[in-house]
C-alpha cells in the first residue's frame, strides 16, 4: 500500500484548473515558509484547491492589490504550522475544527457588519452551534457545504453502480484497491457509521475495541492513504484504486474527466460546512474581513458549484445558478434538507486518541 503521509506533505502537481488559477496571478506561499515582515496584504491559508483567483475578485477591485495564499492539505496540517508559528489571516477550517483553534487561542472572532454577503447567507448557516461570539460577532462565516462519500469505479466495481453502502471499503474482493483520506474526521466516522456507532458521542470500551478492530480491517484492504487531492483522484483515474473516500470536488474532477464514477449516498453519508476563521494576530481586520467576504460573493458561490460540486452558503447565489448546473452537480436547492438528510460533521471526542490510535494501525498493518 502506498503511503503518501509525511509531516510536511508536499505541494501536489498543479491541475489544469489550478495552473489556470496560477497564471491569473494568484500569490501562492507554501505554508511553513515565513511571511515578510512588510506584507502589506491579507493572507489565506486554505485547502489546496480553494485559492482560485475568482474568489479574491472582490478584493481586487477594492484594494487594487491581490492576496496572498497559502495552502495546507488537511486541517491536522494546518494546526500544526499555526501553532508551531505561522499567522496566516484568514483560515478556512470546517465546523469541526473550530472548537480546536479557538481553545488554542488561535482565533478572534468576525464582526458579520463588516461581512457585506452576510445577509446572504441563510438563517441556519449564520447560526450554527457554537459559532456566535460576544458582542453580536462569530468565530465562523460558512462558505460551502458538501459530503464526505466513496467514490467508485462503477467498470471495475460494477455489483456496487446500483448501491449506496460504506460495504465496499471493507470488501476482501477489492483488497489493495481501496483508499482512505489521511484524517481520522472523516476516516474514523465512516469507520463508525459502518459499524452503527454514533462518532460524535464518546466510545465506550467495548466499541473502541469494535472501531479499533474494524479499522484495522480497513488498513488491510487499502492501496492508498493520502491527503494529497491529486495523488487521490490520479489512483482512481488510473484503475489502481476502485474506491476511494473523496470529497464533492474529488468527485467533480473524475467526471470532468469523463471517467465512470459514482459518488455514493449511503443512509448516514457524512455531511460539513467549511468557510473562514479569522487569526487573533491579524494585520489588519479590515482586509482580513474583506477577504472572508470577496470568498463568499455571488461569483465565487458560482465557482463553488460548477467547478468543485460544492453548495455555497450564499444561498441568494443559487437563484442565479441554473437549475441544470445544480443537477449536473448533483446538489439540491435546499441547505437545510442538505444538511439534515445525513450525519452532521462535528468535532470528534478524543481525538488526539484517535489519531494515535489510527496511527498505530496503520503501522501494525504496514500502511
Amino acid at each position: 500500500m502506498i503511503n503518501t503521509s509525511s509531516v510536511t506533505p508536499p505541494r501536489p502537481a498543479l491541475s489544469s484548473r489550478m495552473l489556470l488559477g496560477a497564471a491569473a496571478g494568484a500569490f501562492l506561499l507554501l505554508a511553513g515558509v515565513p511571511r515578510p515582515a512588510a506584507a502589506a496584504e491579507a493572507m489565506l491559508f486554505t485547502w489546496e484547491n480553494l485559492a482560485e483567483p475568482v474568489f479574491f475578485e472582490e478584493y481586487k477591485k477594492k484594494y487594487k492589490a491581490t492576496p496572498e495564499s497559502a495552502l495546507f492539505a488537511d486541517e491536522d496540517e494546518a494546526f500544526a504550522k499555526m501553532m508551531g508559528g505561522f499567522k496566516p489571516d484568514v483560515m478556512a477550517p470546517c465546523t469541526y475544527e473550530v472548537p480546536r483553534w479557538r481553545d488554542a487561542g488561535l482565533l478572534q472572532p468576525v464582526d458579520p457588519s463588516k461581512i457585506s454577503h452576510w445577509k446572504d447567507l441563510p438563517d441556519s448557516l449564520r447560526s450554527l452551534k457554537g459559532m456566535a461570539a460576544e458582542g453580536g460577532k462569530v468565530w465562523f462565516v460558512p462558505q460551502y457545504w458538501g459530503n464526505t462519500s466513496v467514490t467508485i469505479r462503477t467498470d471495475l466495481a460494477p455489483e456496487y453502480a446500483e448501491k449506496n453502502s460504506w460495504d465496499i471499503l471493507w470488501d476482501p474482493k477489492y483488497k489493495g484497491r481501496i483508499a482512505a483520506l489521511e484524517g481520522v474526521d472523516d476516516t474514523f466516522a465512516i469507520t463508525a457509521l459502518h459499524l452503527g456507532i454514533d462518532p460524535y458521542e464518546p466510545l465506550s470500551a467495548e466499541n473502541e475495541k469494535k472501531v479499533r478492530a474494524h479499522m484495522t480491517e480497513l488498513a488491510q484492504n487499502l492501496r492508498l492513504v493520502t491527503s494529497d487531492s491529486t495523488t487521490l483522484v490520479q489512483a482512481v483515474a488510473s484503475g489502481e484504486v476502485v474506491a476511494a473516500i473523496t470529497w464533492n470536488d474529488h468527485y467533480t474532477e473524475m467526471k470532468a474527466e469523463s471517467l465512470p464514477v459514482k459518488f455514493m449516498r449511503p443512509k448516514g453519508i457524512i455531511t460539513f460546512v467549511c468557510g473562514f476563521v479569522m487569526h487573533k494576530e491579524t494585520k489588519s481586520v479590515e482586509k482580513a474581513q474583506a477577504l472572508i467576504d470577496s470568498n463568499i460573493s455571488e461569483a465565487s458561490s458560482h465557482f463553488l458549484v460548477s467547478e468543485m460540486g460544492y453548495g455555497p452558503s450564499n444561498t441568494k447565489s443559487l437563484k442565479t445558478i441554473d437549475a441544470a448546473v445544480l443537477e449536473k452537480a448533483e446538489l439540491p436547492a435546499d441547505v437545510d434538507a442538505f444538511l439534515a438528510s445525513g450525519t452532521f460533521q462535528r468535532t470528534l471526542p478524543n481525538k488526539d486518541m484517535l489519531v494515535q490510535m489510527w496511527q498505530e494501525i496503520r503501522a501494525m498493518s504496514g500502511r
